[in-house]
Parts: C-alpha cells; sequence; structure tokens
C-alpha cells in the first residue's frame, strides 16, 4: 500500500503490540504502519493515525436546505454542501457508493482551506454550509475546522450523518454543528448487522446525545427498503422510542428506497409505504412525520399539532405556503413550531448549482 500522508487525527490511541487503534467510531480499527481502516480515510504512520482527505472534496454543490432533508432549520434557503470520500459503514444500498466507497484519489478534485469555504459560502448567499454525500464523522477534524471557519462569518454548519460514532468522539463533534440529519438506517441489530456492517446501538446513544446533551437542531432520515426494514412492526416500535426517548417534536423522514451499489435485487419504495410509514408515525405521537423522494405535497408538508393549520407547505424541495410568524409559531394559534426559523423563508427552491470553489471564493 503507498505511504499514508495527512493531517494527525484525535481520538487514538497505541496499543501495546506497536499498533495504534482508532477510537472515532465503535469499529476501533486496529492499524499497522501504512494500513487504512475500513473507513479507507484514516490511515497509521509514523505511530500515530493520520486523517488523508483533510482539505480535499468531491466537489461542491449549493443545494436547498430541504434536501439535507432538514425542514425546521432555516427553511427556503441555501445550503453549500461538500464532502470528501469514505465511508465507516459498508451499507449495501448506499444512494452515493461512487463516493462513499472510492478508492481512487481523483474523486478528490477540489481542495480548499477550511476559511476558503466559509468564504465561498458567504459569497454564494448561502446561510449554512452541509458535510454530506460521505459521512462527516470520519473527516471530523476537517469538518470541525470548515464549522469553526463559517462560526466567524455568521454561517451555520450542518452534518449530514449516520451517527455512527464513539462517546468519547461525539461532544467533540458536536460542540462544532448547529444542526444534524441523523440516518436512522432502520430498528433492528440485524437489519445494522446484516445489511450495513454496522451495529444499531451507538446510533441510538448519538440520538439521546443530541437531544438531551446539546442544543443542536437535528432531525432524522429512515430509507424504507421493501421487505426489510418497513414493517409495521419496527416502524411502529421505532416511531414509539423517537417520542419516549427524544421526544415528540423531533422531525421524522421516510425517504424512498431505489435499486443501487449492491442491492440491485429489491424494487423502489412504493410511495403508498411511505405514507403507511407517516400514519404511524403520527398515531404514535410524532409531530413533525414526513415522506421524502417523492412528490406528496401533504405528506412534504409542515402541520400545527394544535390546530392543524398548514404552517409550511412544500412540494418536494419548493415551499407552498408559510403561514408562521417570525418566531415561529402558529399564524392561527399562536402555537411555537419546533425548529430553527429566522424571520421569513428563504426562496432558493429546488435549484441545485455545482460549482468550483476556487471561482466561488474569490470572484
Amino acid at each position: 500500500m503507498e505511504p499514508i500522508t495527512g493531517t494527525p487525527t484525535i481520538h487514538w490511541h497505541r496499543l501495546a503490540d506497536g499498533r495504534v487503534q482508532c477510537d472515532v467510531c465503535p469499529r476501533a480499527c486496529k492499524l499497522k504502519d501504512g494500513q487504512r481502516g475500513l473507513c479507507f480515510v484514516r490511515g497509521a504512520a509514523g505511530g500515530e493515525v493520520l486523517l488523508t482527505t483533510y482539505g480535499r472534496s468531491s466537489g461542491f454543490c449549493v443545494d436547498p436546505i430541504e434536501k439535507k432533508p432538514l425542514n425546521h432549520f432555516l427553511p427556503g434557503t441555501s445550503v453549500l454542501s461538500f464532502g470528501t470520500a469514505g465511508c465507516n459503514l459498508a451499507c449495501k444500498f448506499c444512494q452515493n457508493w461512487d463516493i462513499s466507497k472510492s478508492r481512487e484519489w481523483d474523486t478528490l478534485a477540489d481542495q480548499a482551506a477550511p476559511e476558503t469555504i466559509a468564504r465561498a459560502a458567504q459569497r454564494l448567499g448561502c446561510h449554512s454550509v452541509a458535510f454530506t454525500y460521505n459521512d462527516p464523522v470520519i473527516f471530523m477534524e476537517y469538518a470541525m475546522d470548515v464549522a469553526d471557519a463559517c462560526r466567524a462569518l455568521g454561517i451555520k454548519s450542518v452534518a449530514v450523518t449516520a451517527g455512527y460514532m464513539t462517546d468519547q468522539s461525539r461532544p467533540d463533534f458536536y460542540a462544532h454543528m448547529d444542526a444534524a440529519n441523523v440516518d436512522l438506517k432502520g430498528f433492528t441489530e440485524a437489519f445494522y448487522h446484516d445489511v450495513c456492517a454496522a451495529e444499531l446501538a451507538p446510533v441510538l446513544d448519538t440520538l439521546r446525545y443530541l437531544k438531551h446533551e446539546t442544543d443542536v437542531w437535528f432531525e432524522i432520515t429512515t430509507l424504507l427498503i421493501p421487505g426489510l426494514n418497513d414493517s409495521d412492526e419496527e416502524l411502529d416500535a421505532m416511531t414509539r422510542w423517537v417520542v419516549a426517548e427524544l421526544g415528540p417534536d423531533v422531525p421524522m423522514h421516510f425517504t424512498a428506497f431505489h435499486p443501487d451499489y449492491k442491492m440491485l435485487d429489491r424494487p423502489p419504495t412504493p410511495p403508498a409505504t411511505l405514507t403507511r410509514a407517516r400514519r404511524i408515525a403520527v398515531a404514535n405521537g410524532v409531530r413533525y412525520a414526513y415522506t421524502g423522494n417523492v412528490h406528496d405535497e401533504p405528506g412534504g408538508s409542515t402541520t400545527c399539532h394544535q390546530c392543524g393549520e398548514r404552517l409550511i407547505g412544500r412540494d418536494w424541495y419548493n415551499l407552498t405556503a408559510w403561514n408562521l410568524t417570525g418566531d415561529g409559531r402558529c399564524r392561527r394559534c399562536g402555537t411555537p413550531c419546533a425548529g430553527v426559523f429566522a424571520g421569513p423563508p428563504g426562496h432558493w427552491g429546488a435549484r441545485r448549482r455545482p460549482v468550483r470553489l476556487a471561482e466561488a471564493a474569490y470572484r
């Protein structure tokens, strides 16, 4: 294997046998010099763990914040999105496998210092920067530095993550984040083990941590795969757990699967499955449950849990109605809507705009 070069990381320790152990995620990869962890981007060199993708990206794009998906965090605004390469899970259905499973450094076409990214977001009129496409947990040092540079300019930071991390790494990482969307991939250990080569328990720990020990706004997404994680029983157990452990105000997104990567034998998710999941969630007390990856304005819209008024209308990523006051209350009855709102909504809409960072930062 080629020599590993990169930036020293946090959350690792040396073992008695001379190897080093990465402590960022529950895999606890034990590495000899020259070896990489399963994520491929954290590796051992010179008796320490290095992040080999610091300052490098697979590309930048301006998206609607609703695409992350975040429905209750600065609705209608644009977000500068980017990722790197690699992943610490091995989901057979990965929808971004060309990035998350990339072993080609040519994937990382753009290079940018944290301050460059923050300035680009500011010049592009983005209210936030999102670490997405692959999991920012594996490039946490880079993500944290970018978040700090953004915070200095009044720009928020968003983590789109599977939440698969350790008790040690969570506080450092989330101290730098303003919002997160956590991918709760299923609600059984068997699903996580067989389909994702991971464990459910650490993800649930991350969700509890976010709710009870941080001020980070977060929402949950579950990609429903026919016959694997979409049964009434599993959806009932999941949504009951969310209300009991996290409260009724955490938004849940149920999104449609399409065949990809190593899971080409499953059909796409029928829209009726998403509607059924949303119905189960609402019946169990989830106040904000959404369907995703389909045109379904009722399923994508935010409703006041007190009076039933449509607070935010959505057709996919486009806002179609706005009935919130400036401080996020229902205009009809005055009940607060949970979320992070800053006056009137943005008007970015469903546009997706790829950008070259150098041009955006310095034009």
